[in-house]
């Protein structure tokens, strides 16, 4: 496929996941159309609904007349078809293989625990999912440690693809904090994540498309209608 045929993103603004797929463009120079769905739980767009018939999310690549799903697949797809910017993806296998499992970790594991602790029905069930998602922390603590190798981010000193996988997490983790009371990142057991999370907040590529804390916060309560 031609590297100079037209771009679009389907994303929406409040969407962690949408953040991926911006950053790795911004990563690899490329320009693009973005089409914002502003109330995606609500009300889908038409091009939404047809270039992700299966799951019906953003955010969405079309790249030409093809259309790509799942913000992961996004990134690894942007990092392969344009030989522009840096390489997002680490170029060796073992690594390559190891980024993409604590992605995997990332989306399965944290974003399960952090939905446990929102949905949590009573306040026993609460604590014990708030307890799950500080030992997952602490697990991608250690990760991050051994990865980055005493540098800025998960592949050392530049942004990478963990990197962009682990952002994510930075609007969810700061709403369930909001909305528990309760400090998930903390210096005393997660110190390498949070200087971590100051730097890719404040990277070129994520910057212009990163919400601030308190606007996640604040989109969360306008959607739940919480005071």
């Amino acid at each position: 496929m031609a590297q100079n045929d037209t771009v679009k993103l389907i994303g929406s603004w409040a969407s962690p996941f949408s953040i991926r797929a911006r950053a790795a463009l911004h990563l690899k120079s490329v320009k693009y159309e973005y089409l914002d769905e502003p109330d995606v739980l609500r009300s889908k767009s038409e091009l939404l609904l047809k270039s992700n018939p299966i799951f019906k999310k953003v955010p969405v690549l079309i790249h030409g007349d093809v259309s790509i799903c799942e913000s992961l697949n996004i990134v690894q797809y942007i990092d392969e078809a344009w030989s522009s910017g840096p390489s997002i993806l680490p170029s060796h296998p073992v690594e390559r293989a190891n980024a993409r499992f604590w992605a995997i970790f990332i989306d399965e594991k944290i974003f399960g625990s952090l939905e446990a602790v929102g949905g949590a029905k009573d306040d026993e069930g609460r604590m014990a999912a708030a307890g799950k998602l500080m030992e997952n922390l602490a697990i991608l603590e250690e990760a991050f440690q051994k990865s980055s190798k005493g540098l800025g981010f998960f592949g050392g000193e530049s942004i990478g693809f963990l990197d962009l996988a682990c952002g994510t997490l930075l609007g969810p983790v700061s709403v369930i904090e909001a909305f528990s009371g309760v400090k998930f990142l903390r210096r005393e057991t997660t110190p390498g994540l949070i200087q971590w999370a100051q730097k890719f907040r404040a990277h070129e590529a994520v910057k212009p498309y990163m919400p601030t804390p308190e606007e996640f916060v604040a989109f969360a309560k306008k959607k739940f209608n919480v005071e």
